[in-house]
């Protein structure tokens, strides 16, 4: 057994959180730069996230704060691109995630984390009016 290989692997950063979703951006979604838009990038963190906090709802839901956005690097064309979700809070109509992306570029092993956010939504009914967050979603 390679003891010292075990210890590198565990102290690699890994993701904290659920896989939400997972894309690869084209040519499409780029920047005037070539890097992928950091527009396109935060409206997938929305669309990942949005789906946590739909079903926690249990229906339909708003984002009413982007609490950070921490852009660290450039994501690459072609990079297949992770959007890991977890929990922070469940207020009495609030929901707090927060959000890592990591990308993988391509014909490379090793993964990068590339933005770190917090979102927070309220349950709404169907008028648009705030509700409580059904209490066995806590």
């Amino acid at each position: 057994m390679n003891y010292q290989a075990e210890a590198r692997d565990d102290c690699e950063p890994a993701p904290e959180g659920e896989l939400t979703l997972r894309l690869i951006p084209t040519r499409n979604e780029t920047n005037v730069h070539g890097d992928i838009s950091g527009g396109w990038v935060v409206a997938q963190m929305d669309h990942a996230a949005e789906t946590v906090a739909s079903r926690l709802a249990r229906g339909r839901i708003a984002n009413v704060a982007l609490e950070s956005v921490v852009f660290m690097s450039p994501i690459r064309v072609g990079a297949a691109v992770c959007f890991y979700t977890r929990l922070l809070d469940i207020g009495s109509s609030s929901i707090r995630i927060a959000i890592e992306v990591w990308t993988r570029n391509p014909n490379e092993a090793e993964r990068h984390k590339v933005v770190d956010a917090v979102f927070v939504y309220v349950a709404i009914d169907e008028q648009g009016r705030i509700r409580r967050v059904p209490k066995d979603s806590i």
